[in-house]
């Protein structure tokens, strides 16, 4: 996992009125809404018994265990031992883990790493506005989410997996393909793939970005990933992981096409049937990954039109500490 990150970890749609216990980047968290209805995130770890807290009830602004009516605050303080009675102090010792917490875009992220720098907030697609609504489904791969990542950064495998679906057409020969680079943590790809008609492949830098063609993919640091199929239409990924061999996609559907409240929930519900079909044709293999992680240097060998893999590879070793440059 990258260090100092925020992760998209929830819809916000699944967190309510009631605390939400979840197995998150390896760890077991609780979320849950203060009277406010903002989101906080703790660990899923009562300090005086081991108790899972996502059992317990919100009590306005505080998380209550259900074992001893323990109270955390936001910042995983108790503030209160209903035993000792409510005006006797508790000492600092009797605190558990909290994240940071940020919620926008119908997503919860949360902080992971160290202290958070001021001020930060988590990034997001500048060019999906108000104006776009979307459908989303969760999906659950038996995979590591750096496979996950890359296997929507490959353009390689798209006549082969999905011949039946996106791949039609047998372009399978790729020139490129193209990646630019926006920010020092959001990149884009362009693809070029083509019928072989027996002229060689283009490099990376061989082929023209300029004026910007129309299609393109997006990936932003750590864990976002956007198919911006064109003005009106998108495809959004999060891979949230869970483990070192277990990732949710949150996968949503895009467009402001159909603007009308009740049409445009029903056109976007009716787009995830075959958004869903295709990420399952990608499911059954990249589930057969060896090693279940990505790394830098490893026994795979790459080719050219794995660029954008090698660039997301060598970003994400430089900021888990390594000393990759591009």
């Amino acid at each position: 996992m990258i260090p100092n990150q925020w992760y998209v970890v929830l819809s916000s749609s699944e967190l309510r009125d009631k605390p939400l216990g979840v197995f998150r980047l390896g760890e077991r968290l609780v979320f849950w809404r203060d009277s406010r209805g903002a989101a906080h995130c703790l660990e899923d770890l009562c300090v005086h018994r081991g108790i899972q807290l996502c059992l317990g009830k919100v009590l306005g602004d505080r998380l209550q265990c259900p074992f001893h009516g323990f109270e955390y605050d936001e910042q995983g303080k108790i503030r209160i031992i209903p035993a000792n009675g409510r005006s006797t102090a508790v000492p600092a010792a009797f605190q558990v883990r909290s994240y940071p917490t940020f919620e926008a875009q119908g997503f919860i992220w949360i902080w992971w790493g160290g202290q958070v720098p001021e001020p930060s907030q988590p990034s997001f697609f500048t060019d999906l506005d108000g104006t776009f609504s979307f459908a989303e489904v969760q999906d659950h791969w038996r995979a590591h989410y750096s496979r996950v990542i890359e296997n929507q950064l490959d353009v390689v495998h798209v006549p082969f997996i999905h011949a039946n679906t996106i791949g039609r057409g047998g372009r399978t020969l790729v020139d490129g393909p193209g990646v630019k680079w926006i920010s020092p943590d959001m990149f884009y790809i362009y693809v070029f793939n083509r019928i072989d008609d027996g002229t060689p492949a283009m490099g990376p830098r061989e082929v023209p970005l300029e004026p910007e063609p129309p299609f393109k993919l997006e990936f932003l640091f750590p864990n976002l990933w956007q198919n911006y199929i064109g003005k009106q239409t998108r495809i959004l990924a999060a891979f949230v992981p869970v483990d070192a061999t277990h990732t949710i996609l949150y996968l949503r559907f895009y467009q402001n096409f159909v603007r009308l409240p009740g049409l445009r929930t029903l056109v976007n519900r009716l787009a995830m049937p075959f958004n869903v079909y295709v990420a399952h044709q990608d499911r059954r293999v990249v589930e057969t990954h060896e090693p279940a992680a990505s790394a830098l240097k490893m026994g795979e060998r790459l080719i050219r039109g794995d660029y954008p893999i090698i660039e997301y590879r060598r970003r994400r070793e430089e900021l888990k500490g390594g000393r990759a440059t591009r």
